[in-house]
């Protein structure tokens, strides 16, 4: 996969309902069926999206019922210890149990019956008490109380919020087989990993290989009388990677016809079949493309005639389009979005157009936004899932951490901070406020004798960051097979606010790309990236590969990585 770095420059769901007059609200006491009628002033809806043993999620939106205005704040006090942390679309502040959120420039009008939506993170301990008064423009609104439901029901199309809550995942016996037949693979073999639908052959299996069908029905049998959820890569685009030659694809940069009819098209009539439709099916679609258009094409200086040629016919932003269409229609298929990870699209000129081209993809070719369930960030990358040791508002020596050479004015450290972010812009643009994230920790962990234990020195911002990061990586823009490299965090469902689940969509043991040229006839190129001499390029600002000697073809066993992972696994095995 190409994880190219280029600098341009479980979970309680709670919901509170609050509607009704410009009067002082009923208690949070009262019976959920209790409504007031009075005649309105305003109108706030306070949910709590995701609730775990220290924080939550909210998502709030304020109607104005009474005469139109040009800004607004809306204020509240929470009843116990609760600390906002983070927001979004609104500007908020607290002191003591006080909270107040102010309109931003871009949403302060409000008109008669006008609605605005914002969000934050926060902490608590203790009991997460529901707030029972709101003001809108020092208006109090009127409110009842629905208590927190444990069990919410589905949205209409029978879809679930986080299909990975109380579901279990797939274990893939094609991989579970190579990973128990390496020393030691048992402590892992029975992980769940990500199905890659790569080529059109392998919707019917390749030699003697599964097919999708044959997936499918072991996970039924996997599967019994709980949930259970299957996840799939589906990836051959035309011109598939422009920027890499890893991981180039069967079809050529033309053969969107094709890509539709003999890719997409099978993927959704089996997908479809009632014999499946007690599977949650999670799909992420097509890894890598949409942001090679904006980081990899002219007039950059990483651009490739490749990029160009992709963002010129369009086809990639027409495949993805006709798969999220199509496989959005299937009620028990999830959808989510390949949005890069934080070495790649974390600085500013790279993160929003990025989340403005998701919008623009998900919205036409027939695809809505609706299609999309969430996002996957980091997917066959190494990017550290959360750098403890600095903060990106750290300062040393007088320089901020963003001067640092490691960080080189990105805006995030690692990948949680970057998901949750993109995941805050994404709802911004208009994507569902329920939009979940997976993060793909297969590769990530970076433990073993090397993993730093505190702080690196203060002589400077780089002995600071450099003697703390768990990330050994030269560059985050190396991409294959990485050196040192160790396994993430397992596998698991709601691990933090906003995110879905930390998956291994990447099965580990599976290369990135050979290190010499190989003939094949899957369309695999050979990429320097891969090539452990080779002293880079501007996408990783010229430094060494950092690979692996003695790889195969991507998507190849390589056994030799496997124990690699193994021994570095953060947790430890």
């Amino acid at each position: 996969m190409s994880r190219i770095r280029t600098r341009a420059g479980t979970a309680l769901l709670a919901a509170l309902t609050l509607s009704g007059a410009a009067c002082v609200g009923t208690a949070a006491a009262l019976p959920a069926d209790i409504r007031a009628a009075a005649a309105s002033g305003c109108t706030v809806d306070y949910k709590v999206q995701n609730q775990w043993d220290t924080g939550f999620t909210t998502a709030v939106t304020v109607t104005n019922n009474g005469a139109a205005t040009t800004s607004w704040n809306l204020t509240w006090s929470f009843a116990g210890n609760q600390k906002v942390s983070s927001g979004w679309n609104a500007d908020i502040s607290q002191s003591g149990a006080a909270v107040t959120a102010k309109s931003l420039s871009y949403n302060g009008a409000l008109a008669t019956g006008g609605s605005t939506s914002f969000g934050f993170n926060g902490t608590y301990s203790g009991s997460n008490a529901l707030p029972t008064t709101f003001k809108l423009n020092g208006v109090t609104c009127n409110e009842d109380t629905t208590p927190p439901d444990p069990d919410p029901d589905p949205d209409p199309t029978g879809r679930v919020d986080n299909p990975y809550a109380g579901a279990k995942v797939y274990v893939n016996p094609e991989w579970s087989k190579k990973a128990a037949a390496e020393p030691g693979g048992t402590a892992i073999s029975n992980q769940p990993t990500g199905v890659w639908l790569d080529r059109i052959a392998a919707i019917n299996g390749v030699g003697d290989g599964m097919g999708l069908r044959a997936h499918l029905d072991a996970a039924l049998a996997q599967k019994g009388s709980g949930e259970e959820v299957v996840q799939l890569v589906v990836y051959d685009l035309p011109g598939r990677d422009c920027a890499a030659l890893a991981s180039n694809g069967e079809l050529g940069p033309t053969d969107i016809d094709k890509y539709k009819s003999d890719f997409i098209d099978p993927i959704a009539a089996i997908l479809a079949d009632p014999k499946y439709a007690g599977l949650r099916i999670v799909t992420t679609i097509e890894l890598d493309s949409l942001p090679n258009l904006v980081t990899n094409v002219s007039p950059r200086a990483t651009s490739t005639p490749n990029c160009d040629v992709m963002k010129a016919n369009g086809n990639y932003q027409k495949g993805v389009g006709y798969a999220l269409d199509k496989l959005g229609d299937i009620p028990n298929v999830y959808n989510y979005i390949d949005a890069g990870h934080h070495g790649w699209l974390g600085w500013d000129d790279n993160f929003g157009p990025s989340a403005e081209l998701f919008k623009t993809t998900a919205s036409s070719n027939g695809a809505k936004l609706s299609d999309v369930h969430g996002f996957i960030v980091n997917t066959a990358n190494y990017s550290a899932l959360k750098e403890d040791n600095f903060k990106i508002t750290d300062t040393v020596a007088g320089k901020s951490v963003r001067e640092s050479k490691w960080v080189d004015w990105n805006r995030y450290t690692d990948e949680l901070s970057y998901a949750q972010a993109m995941r805050e812009k994404l709802v911004s643009l208009g994507f569902d406020q329920n939009l979940g994230m997976l993060i793909d920790t297969s590769r990530n962990g970076w433990g073993g004798t090397a993993r730093p234990t505190g702080p690196g020195a203060t002589t400077d911002v780089d002995t600071y960051v450099d003697g703390g990061r768990y990330d050994r990586r030269l560059n985050t823009g190396n991409w294959c097979n990485q050196s040192g490299a160790g396994l993430g965090e397992r596998p698991q469902a709601n691990p933090a606010p906003g995110i879905d689940a930390y998956v291994w969509m990447k099965p580990p043991g599976e290369s990135d790309g050979s290190s010499t040229a190989i003939d094949n006839d899957e369309g695999k190129g050979f990429d320097r990236m891969c090539d452990p001499t080779y002293t880079g390029n501007p996408r990783n600002n010229n430094h060494l590969s950092g690979a692996l000697p003695n790889a195969p073809l991507s998507g190849h066993w390589f056994s030799a990585q496997f124990q690699e992972l193994m021994k570095n696994a953060y947790p430890a095995l």
